[in-house]
């Protein structure tokens, strides 16, 4: 080894520095806590769907009303319903389940501005950071159904597309509700990244657009008919190790 690639000789950390690896230790731990605490409050409500949507869409909008009526027919057909927590979309999504005969659920998570939790939840889920709440909608969804949202939204859906598209999640439906909203966007997923070779043509076929409600909940139950809604074998271990 030259001069250059010697190690710097060993310095112990400061007062402040070692209370900074203390504070980043005791946060590792958080986080570890809110997948432990998750996953044990949510695994009896298999079958599920996790519903996506803006948080900013008002109870007087179309979308909201016809998001209660999805989660109500789902509710009803046996699937637990789960949402973000909070306004628009997801309490919608927790208003039609919480009338449905499945349980509502709700992955709050702690933000500036905008979230705070809807009151039509049999369970409420706290989250202070995303990636184990997202976790948490992927882990134990039998299919999500996607309504028109904003940044949010499109990195859940995004987050959903690639883990089916890479094998390291389930395959799963994915339905976008709202033939208008999202008609731009899947032109430019036909015009733009299939013909840049971004994307395999067949990617597209892991997404249904649906506007009817009954139609959504049918597409599921045509999706599980064969196989069942108990994840396979191999599905059981890609979960554990997701």
């Amino acid at each position: 080894m030259s001069a250059k690639q010697k190690l710097p000789p060993f310095r112990a950390p400061s007062p402040t520095e070692s209370n900074e690896m203390a504070r980043e230790a005791w946060r590792i731990f958080g986080i570890m806590s809110e997948f432990v605490e998750a996953t044990e409050r949510l695994k009896p409500i298999r079958p599920a769907v996790s519903i996506f949507g803006s948080a900013r869409t008002k109870p007087d909008h179309p979308d909201y009303q016809l998001t209660e009526k999805i989660a109500r027919l789902l509710s009803d057909a046996g699937f637990s319903v789960i949402s973000g927590g909070g306004p628009g979309i997801m309490e919608a999504a927790n208003k039609g389940a919480f009338a449905g005969k499945s349980p509502s659920i709700g992955l709050n998570i702690q933000l500036p501005h905008e979230q705070a939790g809807n009151p039509y939840q049999d369970i409420s889920q706290t989250f202070r950071h995303f990636f184990p709440r997202k976790v948490m909608f992927v882990k134990f969804a039998s299919a999500y159904v996607v309504m028109p949202g904003g940044f949010g939204t499109l990195d859940e859906m995004m987050e959903a597309l690639t883990l089916i598209q890479t094998g390291k999640g389930r395959k799963i439906p994915v339905i976008l509700v709202g033939t208008k909203f999202w008609s731009g966007l899947l032109d430019w997923f036909r015009q733009t990244l299939v013909d840049e070779k971004m994307i395999n043509p067949v990617d597209l076929d892991l997404i249904q657009v649906i506007d009817e409600p009954a139609e959504i909940v049918a597409s599921i139950f045509r999706h599980y008919e064969r196989r069942g809604f108990a994840d396979l074998p191999d599905e059981h271990e890609l979960m554990l190790n997701l």
